[in-house]
């Protein structure tokens, strides 16, 4: 072979080398084009399917307990939803989940059944205990689901503590015992009616949604059931639910007693310096017991020119704590008498406060110089009540007969009893016109009293003796007339008695008199003196008629006096003011003082 042939050939062996290697890089690109097209393909499907089966999971929401009792009904909404009614009911799905899943039909004629998201459980039986499921699928896919767990417990288990709704327990005085809210909310959807029990016996009168106890007592505690009848598709229901009440002792903190100031205001002397004392007791309990000062509402410490100490002290075992606060005022001024200072106690339960004000103390003069009017205007009063009594009683005496208790059944107002014996002419002269004119003519014609004069009014042929002791006891008064005869002849009687008829002193009427007067005490006696008694006074007369004198002093009446038988005259006045306040026997009125 030639050299030429040669090359040919080498030319035609790399032609060949480089069709065959630019045909395997073609297959190679096809190979890959392919498998990817075979991913895109698996990715793709893969996709779509993921995207026609994988759904978002539903909302769970808590799940609520309740224990009921066998044959009553339950009425169940779960928690989230404030009014059901709106909600479409094909939303929900009702199912028992236990061993095995159960469908909740939505017939009203079931014992168990449900409306939409509500859930009835008609004449509950014990088997229903059990998990409750309901699931609300929204038209956009998205669902949420709802547990309810109940639990019946029989009819003899209605004691048992877990179906109580808690316990009320406090130291009110009134309880409020609530109806538990599913019941409540039971009544309120159905319109229903409530019943009390309480220990599981009917309490009459109670058909709130509420029961009050007012002024609770050891024995209103117990189990307290609230009921409530209601009407679902024309039978009524019943739903009860039970708290227990129990008292709790109350325990009474004694409040802050503020132990000073005592009193609203203090004296101070504007200039001078001052301490004023906050005391408080605290009782037992009060660990945290603190007296403080406040001027016109602030603080001490934010006011200047006060300065306040505090200390505390607590009693053996800590039954009392005594809180002091000092405050000191050094220098008194204007001011102050226009501040209010206020004392306050402050504890752990209660707090109690006073207030105080500065008054400038008063000079003693202005205050002697009062005391002393005072003194003399009493005096004053005293000695015109002493002299005008007479006058003011007789004044008054008119408007008061009403309420006079001087008045009785008897006839006379006074007896009148004298001495005539022993008597010179002038003695007898004066005697005879008082005793005959000038007594009758002002007591009985001018006052209206009814007088019985011895000697006078006595009865021709009548028994002395028996019609003196007669016309003594219908008498009211025992008028006796003393003269200086009778009071010397009195010391001649006493040492040589006489007989009763020969001396007057003596006589019945005068043994009658004084027995009422000094033993009886049946009637006052008025006695009246006819000129002195000259130097010997009274003291010559007996130890009884002196007794007599001195429980009632005589009245002396001096003829030679101008004024002696005027009516309204001193003498006169006490006459009347010794006599009964209303005559027995009334006369024609006159102007009487």
């Amino acid at each position: 072979m030639t050299a030429s042939g040669k090359e040919e050939q080498h030319r035609h062996t790399g032609r060949r080398l480089a069709e065959s290697t630019l045909a395997l890089h073609t297959h190679f690109y096809e190979l890959m084009d392919a498998l990817r097209l075979f991913l895109l393909i698996i990715v793709m499907t893969s996709a779509s399917e993921c995207s026609e089966t994988t759904k978002p999971p539903c909302d769970d929401y808590n799940m609520e307990y309740f224990n009921l009792l066998e044959g009553e009904s339950f009425y169940f909404v779960p928690y989230v939803f404030y009014d059901i009614s709106t909600i479409p009911h094909e939303e929900f799905t009702w199912y028992k989940n236990n061993s095995k899943v159960e469908l909740i039909s939505s017939d009203e004629k079931d014992r168990i059944h449900h409306h939409g998201g509500a859930l009835f459980f008609l004449n509950l039986h014990p088997e229903d205990s059990g998990l409750y499921t309901a699931r609300q699928t929204l038209q956009s896919g998205e669902c949420s689901n709802y547990y309810v767990k109940v639990t019946v417990f029989r009819t003899s288990d209605k004691n048992n503590s877990k179906l109580l709704y808690g316990h009320i327990k406090n130291s009110d005085v009134n309880k409020l015992i609530p109806c538990p809210h599913p019941v409540k909310k039971t009544c309120k959807v159905f319109k229903g009616n409530f019943t009390w029990y309480k220990n599981f016996t009917p309490l009459q009168g109670e058909h709130e949604d509420h029961l009050r106890v007012n002024n609770a007592k050891k024995k209103d505690e117990g189990i307290y059931t609230c009921v409530c009848s209601w009407t679902h598709n024309q039978k009524v229901y019943n739903s009860s639910a039970a708290r227990r009440l129990q008292m709790k002792e109350r325990v009474i903190r004694p409040k802050i007693e503020i132990l000073f100031p005592m009193n609203k205001e203090q004296f101070a002397a504007e200039g001078a310096g001052i301490k004023l004392n906050c005391s408080v007791l605290c009782g037992a309990g009060e660990n945290n017991c603190h007296a403080s000062w406040d001027v016109n509402g602030k603080p001490v410490n934010q006011m200047p020119g006060y300065n306040q100490t505090i200390e505390t002290f607590t009693g053996k075992l800590s039954q009392y704590t005594i809180s002091t606060a000092i405050l000191v005022i050094e220098k008194v001024s204007a001011q102050d008498f226009q501040t209010e200072f206020t004392c306050s106690g402050v504890g752990f339960y209660s707090m109690n406060s006073t207030t105080l004000s500065l008054k400038r103390e008063e000079s003693t003069i202005p205050v002697l110089i009062r005391a002393i009017c005072v003194l003399f205007v009493c005096v004053f009063a005293a000695v015109l009540l002493k002299c005008f009594c007479i006058d003011l009683t007789l004044l008054v005496r008119p408007y008061c007969t009403g309420c006079s208790h001087d008045q009785d059944m008897r006839t006379y107002d006074a007896y009148v009893v004298y001495q005539t014996q022993n008597m010179d002419k002038v003695t007898e002269d004066r005697l005879c016109r008082f005793v005959t004119n000038i007594l009758p003519s002002v007591l009985e014609e001018k006052c209206g009293y009814r007088l019985f004069i011895h000697g006078r009014d006595d009865i021709p042929g009548e028994d002395s003796l028996e019609l003196a002791e007669d016309r003594m006891k219908q008498s009211r008064r025992l008028m006796a007339i003393l003269t200086l005869s009778s009071v010397s002849q009195s010391e001649i009687t006493e040492k040589t008695p006489a007989l009763p008829q020969n001396s007057a002193i003596r006589g019945f009427d005068w043994q009658v008199g004084l027995q009422d007067a000094l033993v009886h005490r049946d009637k006052n006696v008025i006695l009246i003196q006819l000129g002195d008694p000259g130097p010997q006074g009274y003291r010559c007369l007996y130890p009884k008629f002196q007794r007599l004198i001195h429980q009632s002093a005589p009245i002396r009446w001096q003829e030679e006096s101008p004024d002696a038988a005027a009516w309204n005259s001193r003498f006169w006045k006490r006459v009347r003011y010794l006599m009964p306040a209303t005559p027995v026997k009334k006369h024609p009125p006159s102007a009487i003082i």
